[in-house]
Parts: C-alpha cells; structure tokens; sequence
C-alpha cells in the first residue's frame, strides 16, 4: 500500500550552495498526491513544484525543479532519497527559501525524522515501474544505465585523482531498508582544489566541514575522518536514489551508473520514458511491495552518526 509521513517534521540549517538560511517541513500527504515541494516564502503565484523528472532544470552541481512560473527548489537529491529509501510516496514539502537545507551533507537527519515521527500505510496500491530492457545514457566515459531486475539494485563506480577517494565500486540491492542502513549516513563530497574555485565563482557558500567531506590529494581534511572507508561511493549511490526517485514511483530495475551525475541520472530518466517499450507500469501484490524500499525500517536501523 502507498505510504506517507504520519506526521510533520521540521528541519532548520543553510543552503550549501546559497549559504541562505531555510526551514523545511515534511508534511502528511493522501494518496496519489506524490511528492511536492511548497514555496511558502513567495508571497503571490504559483508556490508548487512538482518533484518529478520532467520538471528538472539543468544544473551539474545539484538537482534544480522548477515550476512553469520560475518557482525553483534546488538541492533535493538528499531529502529525496530520505523519502524513497523510507519508502514514503507522498508527501508535501513546505520549504521558505529556494534551496533545502544540507545539514550534515548526508540523508541521515532527514531519514531520523522520518523515522521518528513514523510511517503511515495509505488505502491505496502502489504503482511501480519496471524496467522491460536496457536504457543507457553517456558523457564521455562517464555512463548511466537501467537494466532490468526483479528487485530495485544500485551499482556504482567513480574513479578520482585524490588518492584519499581513488577508485572504488558498490553494489547494493535496495530491498527493505538497505538504502537507511548502508548509505544514509554519507556526506557529500569534494575537493579541496574544487572548494577554493568555487567559492572564488560564489558557490558553496554553506559549504563546512560540518556537512561535506574535503579531500586533498590523499588527505582527509576533517578532522573526524570517513564515516565508511568508502562513503564517497556510498553517497554517489544515494544521490543517485534521490534523483531516480523523480521517476514517480518505485523501480524495478537495476541502476548502474560509472562517473555519473545528477544531470546524467536525470537525462537516462528522460531517455527511459522517451521508449514505451523499456518500461512497464505495474501495480505491487505483497510480494513485490515487500521488496521495495523501507519496508520493515524502525527508528533503530538509523546509523549512529558524530
């Protein structure tokens, strides 16, 4: 059955690419309402973005919807994939400024609300989709891809310079929490090199080693060290979840994605729907929905974080 939140929750911090203050608030929402963003700052016109494929701006840095109207939300991969891993389906989501608040750069503030204030079970059947055959997208060497699978999988690879990231891969099958056990606590990421251009062109204005990971060379700049001896894999996997989950439903497929990005991720979504033939549209039984994201999760499977 479709899930929502079974209460608010309110989260407080700054943008990390505005620097700009914001308090969000996940709402309760019924059925077949999906997920949506509210502009509750902009006093006249149309305050409603829809979180959904179809609505993305460009953007390399993070994941931008956009309304007809101009009405943007930026930055929402993390509370994006706190909702699709929690298994939440609908949901609004009240923001007063124009991005959502990093926090500690990871999905794990984000998931223990959630968590804390619990799931509740709509009268209405899940739609997922499945994917029929496989849709690939690529930038260079960089690739993203859909195959299909009876479950939803994450594969991911990134190869960096710095030796303190280098080169490494995951593999995650998504079922029944997985996502809030093994990925929800990995901060974003970057490089000191990266960090220094960006905020000499006024970027990452909110960016601190308080909610990202700096890396230089083969240093760990923080002075906590990694979460996991491969977090940088492990958020590039979660952002990846926060960005398929604009499909608008659950996936049944396999997601493998090498060097790739929010605007990567989001180009395959578009090039899914763009063939009829590589996607079915399917309603859960209970043995498919008890293998979909979140089912069984408690407060207790959020990762204990510093």
């Amino acid at each position: 059955m479709q899930t929502t939140i079974r209460s608010s929750v309110a989260f407080q911090g700054v943008g990390l690419h505005s620097g700009k203050p914001a308090r969000l608030v996940i709402r309760p929402a019924s059925a077949e309402h999906g997920i949506w963003f509210r502009r509750i700052d902009l006093g006249s016109g149309d305050q409603m973005v829809s979180a959904h494929w179809s609505m993305v701006s460009p953007s390399q840095l993070c994941t931008v919807v956009s309304n007809r109207h101009g009405a943007s939300v930026s930055t929402i991969e993390h509370v994006m994939a706190a909702l699709a891993g929690c298994g939440i389906h609908n949901a609004l989501i009240d923001i007063d400024g124009p991005e959502v608040p990093i926090l500690d750069g990871s999905a794990a503030p984000f998931v223990e609300g959630i968590l804390t204030q619990g799931v509740r079970t709509l009268d209405a059947p899940v739609r997922a989709i499945r994917i029929a055959s496989a849709v690939e997208v690529r930038d260079g060497p960089a690739y993203a891809r859909l195959v299909p699978s009876d479950v939803f999988e994450i594969e991911f690879a990134i190869d960096f310079a710095d030796k303190a990231i280098g080169k490494q891969r995951k593999s995650l099958n998504m079922s029944n929490g997985a996502f809030v056990r093994e990925l929800s606590d990995s901060r974003t990421f970057c490089r000191k090199c990266d960090v220094d251009n960006m905020r000499a062109r006024g970027l990452a204005l909110g960016g601190s080693l308080s909610n990202a990971i700096v890396v230089d060379g083969d240093r760990v700049v923080n002075p906590g060290g990694l979460r996991h001896e491969d977090e940088a894999v492990r958020h590039k996997m979660l952002d990846a979840l926060g960005d398929l989950a604009l499909a608008g439903a659950p996936i049944f497929g396999r997601y493998e994605g090498f060097r790739a990005g929010h605007a990567l991720t989001n180009r395959l979504l578009r090039a899914l729907f763009a063939r009829g033939d590589a996607f079915a549209s399917v309603l859960c039984d209970a043995s498919s929905a008890g293998r979909l994201p979140g089912v069984g999760l408690t407060r207790g499977d959020v990762p204990a974080v510093a």
